[in-house]
């Protein structure tokens, strides 16, 4: 994960949402959190909430006000969810994310913070000022507040993505994980289509005088799918499995005729 991240939370009220906040950046391999004036930590409430992100909790930096705990940042990020009167350049973390990995890329040792606000009543005009640039998570207008720690786990889930693309590491964008069989080869569907237009023919299912594009819709079906070499020699397999029933039917009714 990249380092020199701050999470910042200004005047937070509930102590547990503090653990809350813990748990969600480690999850995302974040420890770097700043407290500003909290109104009760440490408690016992924080670590129970931190569900073992107590590492997090314990490192954390206690200041007095938002510029002491920005005042080392180049980069610094304001969390808001609501319109202000003089309107404020605004992205969304997945945005918030490109600019880090941006900035990241060209010196990681620049400091980025992201700063959130009370619970009630999130930042203040004054403090958002104090900031470069805006995020809001795009949630729903009629009912648009997050809790503190959902709001952290989106945007340290989004670091941690921008991250892992930059780094190289998010390569199986089809299944989400290395696959462990090469795909059908171009050559293996189309014996597979041959296949599967000479079996529905055979069952009566395709109607050579009716075809109302069933072959097309099943080859995007099956091409859709992005089968591989074992998939397609499963349905062929199928496939072959009828046509010994169908030439079976067959005999056995030639056996009955005579």
């Amino acid at each position: 994960m990249y380092t020199e991240i701050k999470i910042v939370l200004v005047n937070t009220t509930h102590s547990g949402n503090i653990g809350a906040v813990a748990r969600a950046m480690k999850n995302m391999g974040m420890t770097d959190l700043v407290l500003v004036d909290p109104k009760s930590f440490p408690s016992e409430e924080a670590s129970v909430r931190a569900a073992g992100a107590d590492d997090v909790l314990s490192n954390a930096m206690r200041v007095s006000t938002l510029k002491e705990a920005i005042k080392d940042c180049e980069l610094v990020f304001a969390t808001s969810a609501r319109a202000r009167h003089i309107p404020w350049p605004i992205m969304d973390p997945r945005e918030m994310a490109a600019v880090v990995g941006e900035v990241k890329k060209a010196d990681s040792a620049k400091k980025v913070a992201i700063v959130f606000g009370r619970e009630d009543r999130g930042l203040t005009n004054d403090e958002l000022h104090l900031c470069q640039h805006h995020v809001c998570i795009p949630s729903v207008e009629a009912f648009s507040s997050l809790n503190i720690g959902s709001a952290v786990q989106v945007i340290a889930y989004e670091l941690r993505m921008g991250f892992l693309a930059q780094a190289g590491q998010l390569q199986c964008p089809q299944w989400g994980t290395k696959w462990d069989v090469p795909l059908a080869t171009q050559d293996q569907l189309d014996l597979l289509f041959a296949h599967f237009e000479q079996t529905v023919l055979k069952t009566g299912f395709l109607d050579p005088d009716k075809p109302r594009q069933l072959m097309t819709r099943i080859r995007r079906l099956i091409m859709r799918a992005l089968p591989d070499s074992i998939e397609v020699n499963i349905l062929r397999g199928i496939l072959t499995s009828v046509d010994k029933s169908i030439k079976l039917k067959s005999q056995l009714k030639k056996e009955v005729g005579e």
